[in-house]
C-alpha cells in the first residue's frame, strides 16, 4: 500500500470511529422536537404597558413555526381575548387562548368583566387569573403603600371573590389563581370546586410571593387543581437550585397534577419556545421521562383547556 493510500485509511478509520461515537451519544432534541405539540399557558406578549420580546402575533407564528400546539396569550392588566382571536388568525392551526386578570383597571373581582371577556368574538377568553400585581398578597409582600384587590377576610373568601367563580363554573373558564397567598389559594380552589368549576390551576405555585408548601400544593391537587411550574429566565445563578426544587417537587405531587410553563416574552429573556424548550430539557435531565414530560406539556394542558387529548 502506497503512504497516500495508507495515509486515506487511516483517515477514514478515524471518521468512522467519531461517527459511531457521535452515534451512540446522540445531543439533545432540536428545539422545535422538544416543543412540538406542546401547550404553553403562560406567555407574556405586546401590546403591553412594560417592554414585551414580541407582540401576540408574532409570538403565535413562532409557536406555530416551532410545531407547538397552544399557547394562553396573558396581560398583567388588558383582557387578551382579542388578541387570542387575532393571532389565531395569523396563525392558523394552533390552539390560541387568551384571558383576563381581575387586577385594578377592570375593576378587581369583577364578575361583570369576566362575563364580558366571555362575549369577545371568537370566544377564545378563557382564563381567569384572580389578580396578579394588584393583589394583596402581592402588594403587600412588595411592602407598597398602594390600592389592591382582596378575595378574602378573615380568613372567608368575599362576596365577589364567589360571584366570579360562580361565571368561571356557569362558562367553563379556567380558574387561575395569580398571585394571591397559599392560604388564598386554597380558599379559591375549595370554594370553585364546591360551585363545580372543572378547570383549575394554581398559579406558579413555588414563585414568591405564593410560595406554596408540599402539603398545600398537594392539598389543592386532591382539590382538582393542577399545579403550574414556570421555567423563566434560566440565565441567573439561582436557576439551577430553582429547577432542582422543581424537580422534587414535582416528583412528590406527581407529575399528573402538573402543568410546565415558560412564563416569557419579557423583553432581554429567551424567547418563549426556546426558553420552554431549555426548561423541559433541564426537567429531562433530571431524570423525567418523555411520558412525564408530554404528560406535563401536552395532556395536561390540553385537558385544563378543554381540548382532545393529544
Amino acid at each position: 500500500m502506497t503512504p497516500l493510500r495508507s495515509l486515506a485509511a487511516v483517515l477514514l478509520a478515524v471518521a468512522a470511529v467519531a461517527a459511531a461515537r457521535h452515534a451512540k451519544t446522540p445531543g439533545p432534541p432540536p428545539q422545535s422536537d422538544v416543543v412540538r405539540g406542546a401547550i404553553d399557558i403562560h406567555v407574556h406578549s405586546d401590546p403591553d404597558n412594560v417592554p414585551r420580546a414580541m407582540d401576540g402575533i408574532e409570538v403565535a407564528k413562532l409557536a406555530h413555526a416551532n410545531g407547538m400546539r397552544g399557547l394562553v396569550l396573558k396581560n398583567h392588566y388588558d383582557p387578551t381575548a382579542g388578541l387570542a382571536f387575532l393571532a389565531r388568525k395569523a396563525a392558523p392551526g394552533l390552539e390560541v387562548f387568551g384571558g383576563i386578570d381581575l387586577n385594578l383597571p377592570v375593576g378587581g373581582m369583577n364578575a361583570a368583566a369576566v362575563e364580558h371577556m366571555t362575549q369577545v368574538a371568537g370566544g377564545w377568553g378563557r382564563f381567569v387569573w384572580m389578580s396578579t400585581f394588584d393583589a394583596e398578597n402581592q402588594v403587600r409582600f412588595s411592602k407598597e403603600n398602594r390600592p389592591f384587590v382582596s378575595v378574602a377576610r378573615e380568613q372567608a373568601l368575599l362576596p365577589e371573590a364567589k360571584a366570579v367563580i360562580a361565571v368561571i363554573a356557569k362558562r367553563r373558564l379556567v380558574l387561575a389563581t395569580g398571585h394571591v397567598s397559599a392560604d388564598e389559594a386554597l380558599m379559591l380552589v375549595r370554594e370553585a370546586r364546591l360551585q363545580g368549576v372543572t378547570s383549575m390551576v394554581v398559579t406558579h405555585a413555588m414563585n414568591a410571593p405564593i410560595l406554596m408548601n408540599l402539603s398545600q400544593m398537594q392539598e389543592a391537587a386532591r382539590h382538582g387543581a393542577f399545579i403550574e411550574f414556570v421555567g423563566g429566565s434560566l440565565a441567573g445563578a439561582d436557576a439551577t437550585a430553582r429547577i432542582d426544587r422543581f424537580a422534587d417537587a414535582i416528583r412528590r405531587i406527581g407529575p399528573q397534577f402538573c402543568i410546565l410553563s415558560s412564563d416569557l416574552g419579557q423583553k432581554g429573556n429567551a424567547l418563549p419556545p426556546e426558553g420552554f424548550a431549555a426548561f423541559i430539557q433541564a426537567l429531562r435531565a433530571r431524570g423525567f421521562s418523555d411520558a412525564d414530560l408530554n404528560r406535563m406539556t401536552r395532556e395536561n394542558p390540553a385537558l385544563l383547556l378543554g381540548l382532545a387529548q393529544p
